[in-house]
């Protein structure tokens, strides 16, 4: 297993350099100028070369890259353009609020999801399984916004359940911290719950259809026997898969749940600073997000080989 983790972090080092490159370039070609911004309206020249200097934005830009890249792998991600605090100072204040955010987003997505593309699987072609597909197009297909919007008249506005948005901390106030997340979290779940039912369903299917599973029924296994310890276990491949993926998507920032409901976590903190064209800031987060990626993806591979034991023992 050591060896196996090993090779997977040596191939993660070439990705992380690849997106390096393109976001360093592409955040190059964004049009506007943040020093001019920074300048003031009166823009004056000595002012400009100053802070040109000061960011080393006078640098060729393979100079300007290799000190950024340098810069991360000793932990500084540089300098916020529009704050003058550090850019991993930023991502460690925002990056809880989007991790609490994101967890309890796909703790709702599979206690919805899984379940629902179990009892669809099982009851194919009938009146659940049709009404389970019904739902989960309906959360692929209502915009987060929208369904923003409705929970804050309804819930908040019309009902006064909860609070319409905000944010407090878990570690200060853990009950109010839990009401002003709820609803964001139930909004960013509904797409997710239905992926993650249709996968589920769609697995799920493909091992019901098997010859052991056939043998397990004709030994005269119990239905709930067959269905969670053989049918589920063999099929949690590829969930575990789309799971690792949706997380580390969520972990990017979820922009407009997060616009909507005044959460200050790596969505806000995204559109502010491609607003500012505070490159430092966009680039240390979609790095930290590409990191994320990373490790889910790395998390869920370790899973591949503890639930099944053909990988465990080509390792």
């Amino acid at each position: 297993m050591p060896v196996y983790i090993g090779k997977r972090l040596l191939v993660a080092i070439p990705t992380l350099l690849i997106i390096s490159i393109f976001v360093f370039s592409l955040q190059k070609l964004l049009p506007g100028d943040p020093i001019l911004a920074m300048a003031g309206e009166e823009r004056d020249p000595a002012t400009i070369e100053f802070l040109r200097e000061k960011y080393h934005l006078n640098d060729p830009i393979i100079t300007q890259y290799l000190s950024w890249v340098g810069g991360i792998m000793v932990g500084d991600f540089g300098v916020s353009l529009r704050t003058n605090q550090p850019v991993l100072e930023l991502i460690g204040q925002k990056l809880p609020v989007t991790i609490q955010l994101a967890v309890m987003a796909m703790i709702l997505a599979m206690l919805i999801g899984i379940p629902a593309g179990i009892l669809a699987a099982v009851y194919k072609n009938r009146t659940l399984d049709y009404v389970a597909n019904v739902v989960a197009l309906s959360g692929l297909s209502i915009p987060n916004f929208w369904l923003g919007i409705m929970l804050i008249l309804l819930v908040s506005v019309n009902l006064g359940w909860l609070p319409a948005s905000g944010y407090e901390s878990i570690f200060v106030d853990p009950v109010r911290s839990l009401k002003t997340m709820i609803m964001p979290a139930f909004v960013l779940s509904t797409a997710l719950a239905a992926q993650l039912m249709r996968h589920t369903r769609s697995a799920m299917l493909g091992v019901l259809s098997s010859d052991y599973i056939r043998t397990a029924r004709a030994k005269g296994l119990s239905p709930r026997e067959v269905i969670l310890s053989h049918t589920f276990r063999n099929a949690l491949l590829p969930i575990i898969t789309l799971s690792a993926l949706l997380f580390g998507e969520l972990l990017g920032g979820a922009v407009l749940t997060e616009q909507i409901f005044t959460i200050p976590g790596f969505g806000k903190l995204t559109v502010d600073a491609v607003f500012t064209r505070d490159y430092a800031v966009v680039q240390g987060i979609v790095m930290c997000t590409a990191i994320g990626f990373i490790v889910m993806n790395l998390i869920a591979d370790i899973l591949y080989v503890l639930l099944n034991p053909r990988l465990r023992a080509t390792l």
